[in-house]
């Protein structure tokens, strides 16, 4: 309709505003007071310039959502209730601003207008309070600030229409709470709004404004030192705001005050030369502006701040998330007594740290780049393991550090607090061992190894790294040097073992023995536990294999291994997850894309899909393995803090060099 009206009225190429058709249909306060009733209803569906259609129309996505989520009627009733209520609200208002020695509100109280943005701004406010947390906070924030900023830097009567039909939205909907979202999301709404209150200083140092308050046209060199130290001041508080120092808060505090204390000092020389009336106003009067309009921004801060106190108790660095000393030994023997899952076992290795929860469970992680990053699901009994969840994140986010569960189960994602993303980092291959028998078409490659081995001679050995002989074990550490100066990083490490972890005496060593005696390929299985102690099942971690040796090495280890865990008694044999390499669903996303194609890019390196590829002939059963984060805004942490928990002994010239070859690959 809207367009309909501009071709009928000419408006999509001719400026409606001066012409006899504006002053029919311009609604606004002379317009009712002079009998035009019906312009708040034909002032809706016209637009002041051509160039303003384009975002009259773009700004109707708010509506668009809204019929979407809630159907046509509802969005016509928020349209049409905001658009009035903006409309006559804004004449009401300015019909008492009129009457005070308010030359901003005089003149609006005598300016006519067009067009569609008052209902149009209140179905954006009603569509953002239907948005999923934490973006519905977020996008509360951008929209709030963005009719206040416009009100109070360029105060045009469309601004105040702006902000009235936000507010009345606001008031209705109340889905504005700060105080219910998590301490992250307040930390970080914390430091972008400081972050946005510097650029609107810089912004405002070059250019003109025209708001409630005067005019403004700063030269540049009489605002330079001062805006540039509080640019400075406000980067080193959103730094510290960032982790949840105290320290940032209360200089955020005190910078907040003195722009207050400033701004209300100004409001009352605003007012005495006002009432004075001798024309020294015109000489101050930018500065006021600038001043008064800031000082009102940075109350709207404090006031921030002061309701989300709690999420800045952090004074130094966190070195660990507290709690009480758990040992690696008592780590396994929570993992002997309540069970464990096929990584399980992984958590009592090197680097990691353990919180203890109150409710008796154990949750291993590592602190990474400010990521504290939970290896697998949380330790103990079942019935423990919401409360390790929800205790662990708190404690991350009480020290200022990102909580995250890496290579968790379906059963930790089922945990989590609402909001929470998961991501398919790679798949759990489990071979179920009952009935195993290696009959048929899809066994014939094991079946073929097996036979090979027959006739080469070969042998196979399930040990310790402890029961091997010297000889032996120096036969295994050649294996994997060899296999470890090829790749130009170190071995990776978090979910990847190496020898050092091999030598636990709970860790069994698979041996393929060539005739000669040489050690041809080598397997480490770690124990699943299940309830009371008892074994259940092994996990694969090393795999390596001797330059020139045995072809089918790796077939005829594993098809042994599952051959003498079965005849222990085994149910389960995990081929363990080969990381950014996985049968990933469609309905992933973009960032599930994108870790596909770093799985691609880091194959020359790794051959991550190479390694899921080989699995796949034992034909195993597939069980996801999840990244579980908070949102989107995480994963740069996360993926910093991951590159260090695998690759931690990596130097920066060995990163540097390994990325510049990626990039020519």
């Amino acid at each position: 309709m809207i367009l309909v009206v501009g071709i009928v009225g000419q408006g999509l190429w001719r400026p409606l505003a001066g012409t006899d058709l504006f002053d029919a249909v311009a609604y606004g306060l002379p317009a009712l007071e002079q009998g035009r009733w019906w312009t708040p209803i034909t002032g809706t569906f016209f637009v002041i310039q051509p160039w303003v259609y384009i975002p009259t129309i773009l700004g109707f996505w708010g509506m668009a959502y809204l019929e979407h989520r809630r159907g046509w009627r509802v969005a016509l009733l928020y349209y049409w209730i905001g658009q009035l209520f903006a409309i006559l609200g804004s004449a009401l208002l300015l019909t008492g601003g009129r009457a005070l020695p308010w030359p901003w509100a005089q003149q609006l109280a005598q300016t006519l207008d067009v067009g569609a943005s008052g209902g149009t701004m209140a179905c954006i406010a009603a569509a953002v309070g239907l948005f999923a947390a934490p973006w519905r906070q977020r996008a509360w924030f951008v929209v709030l600030g963005f009719a206040a900023i416009s009100l109070l830097y360029l105060g045009t009567l469309a601004d105040v229409e702006h902000a009235l039909a936000i507010l009345l939205v606001l008031s209705v909907d109340r889905s504005l709470r700060v105080q219910r979202t998590t301490v992250h999301e307040q930390r970080m709404l914390a430091v972008n709004i400081v972050v946005a209150l510097g650029i609107v200083q810089l912004i405002v140092m070059l250019l003109p404004t025209n708001g409630p308050f005067g005019t403004t046209d700063l030269w540049l060199e009489a605002a330079l030192p001062d805006v540039l130290f509080d640019t400075a001041v406000i980067l080193v508080i959103a730094a510290g705001l960032w982790r949840g120092r105290r320290w940032a808060w209360i200089i955020a505090i005190i910078l907040a005050a003195i722009n207050i204390v400033v701004g209300g000092l100004a409001i009352v020389l605003h007012v005495l030369l006002l009432v004075v009336d001798d024309g020294s106003i015109d000489d101050v009067q930018g500065d006021l502006d600038v001043t008064v309009s800031a000082g009102i921004l940075w109350f709207a801060y404090l006031v921030f701040l002061i309701v989300t106190r709690a999420a800045f108790r952090v004074w130094r660095r966190p070195r660990s998330l507290g709690g009480d000393q758990v040992s690696v030994d008592d780590v396994k023997q929570t993992i002997r007594d309540n069970g464990g899952g096929t990584l399980s076992w992984m958590t009592t290795w090197d680097n990691m740290e353990y919180l203890r929860t109150s409710s008796g469970g154990i949750v291993p992680f590592q602190l990474r780049s400010g990521a504290a990053i939970a290896l697998a699901d949380p330790l103990g009994p079942p019935e423990a393991h919401a409360d390790a969840v929800r205790e662990f994140i708190d404690a991350a986010e009480a020290h200022a550090v990102t909580p995250c569960f890496f290579s968790a189960s379906a059963r930790t994602r089922e945990l989590l607090p609402d909001g929470w993303q998961a991501l398919t980092v790679a798949d759990d291959t489990i071979i179920d061992l009952a009935g195993l028998t290696f009959q048929g078409k899809a066994w014939a490659r094991v079946r073929q190894s097996f036979s090979r081995a027959e006739r080469e001679g070969m042998t196979f050995r399930l040990t310790t790294l402890a029961e091997v002989s010297w000889g032996t074990r120096q036969q295994l550490r050649a294996i994997s040097e060899s296999w470890v100066g090829d790749k130009g990083l170190p071995e990776m490490r978090f979910t990847l073992g190496t020898l050092h972890e091999a030598e636990d005496p709970e860790v069994r060593l698979a041996l393929a023995i060539s005739p000669e005696g040489d050690v041809d390929g080598l397997l480490s299985w770690l124990p699943v536990y299940g309830a009371g102690g008892r074994i259940i099942g092994w996990t694969l971690d090393l795999m390596r294999r001797r330059d020139g040796g045995f072809g089918a090495v790796m077939e005829f280890l594993i098809g042994s291994s599952a051959k003498a865990f079965s005849e222990e008694g085994a149910e389960i044999l995990s081929l363990s997850g080969a990381p950014l390499a996985h049968e990933s669903p469609v309905y992933e996303g973009a960032i599930a894309s994108l870790l596909s194609r770093m799985g691609g890019m880091l194959e020359p390196v790794y051959g991550f899909r190479s390694l899921h590829q080989f699995k796949k002939k034992f034909n195993p059963r597939y069980e996801p393995i999840y990244l579980l984060y908070r949102d989107e805004g995480d994963l740069a942490r996360i993926g910093s803090g991951l590159t260090r928990a695998f690759l931690p002994d990596a130097t920066l010239r060995q990163l540097t060099a390994a990325g510049v070859d990626l990039i020519r690959s």
